[in-house]
């Protein structure tokens, strides 16, 4: 369940449940154990309770979870197509993750549009022209109380990706153009074929075929 909740939406003990495979009743057991610990957080709309996590920390926590996982997952098991789609691309809480987070970062840092410290991330002033030039308004941004610009460690590249509130408004720019669609049922993002012009022509990056096959512009 907290698995599901990973790509930052709110979802139902209902919805939460049939991911788990699981019960509703079950599903409500643990989702109130959650709650009380601090992992989840409830908010109610009418006859429905919405849960989500409670904050990016949590989100750090499965990550790394996940990361100690995957690193001592047998070599012989190959990964499943779900897995691949997921380490393509997907949503981590609020922004993009996998191989093409990774390679936009990578684009950042190599045009040195952000210097990268062990933990943060600094924009510089080429890097401001630029993500401006974009479309992303870096001082609407500064107003926000959570981190202007931090790493995550990816999990499945073994690499740091952009994160923070520079990372989320990258991510919903690439939503916004339509050059990424969320995946029903799954944390993966679906690269369009308008994307795939867009990430190589604006970024120099290829997309993964994982990340999509759509051949229909958006």
């Amino acid at each position: 369940m907290l698995s599901a909740l990973l790509d930052g939406r709110a979802l139902t003990a209902s919805e939460l449940a049939f991911a788990a495979r699981v019960t509703r009743q079950t599903a409500s057991t643990h989702l109130a154990k959650l709650t009380e610990t601090g992992l989840l957080s409830v908010t109610r709309e009418g006859r429905h309770r919405y849960f989500r996590l409670a904050s990016a920390k949590v989100v750090e926590m499965l990550d790394g979870i996940v990361a100690v996982a995957l690193a001592h997952r047998p070599r012989y098991r190959p990964l499943s197509r779900q897995a691949r789609e997921l380490s393509a691309a997907r949503i981590c809480y609020d922004h993009l993750a996998g191989r093409l987070s990774v390679d936009l970062t990578h684009f950042f840092t190599t045009h040195e549009y952000i210097v990268l410290s062990d933990e943060a991330a600094e924009i510089t002033t080429a890097g401001t022209r630029f993500l401006t030039d974009f479309g992303i308004d870096l001082s609407a941004l500064s107003s926000t109380r959570r981190h202007f610009c931090r790493l995550c460690l990816d999990w499945t590249e073994r690499r740091p990706h952009i994160a923070g509130a520079v990372g989320a408004a990258l991510t919903k720019r690439c939503f916004d153009l339509g050059w990424t669609e969320r995946m029903k049922h799954s944390r993966a993002v679906i690269v369009t074929a308008s994307g795939k012009r867009g990430f190589l022509e604006t970024f120099g990056i290829g997309v993964p075929e994982e990340s999509g096959n759509r051949t229909n512009d958006q």
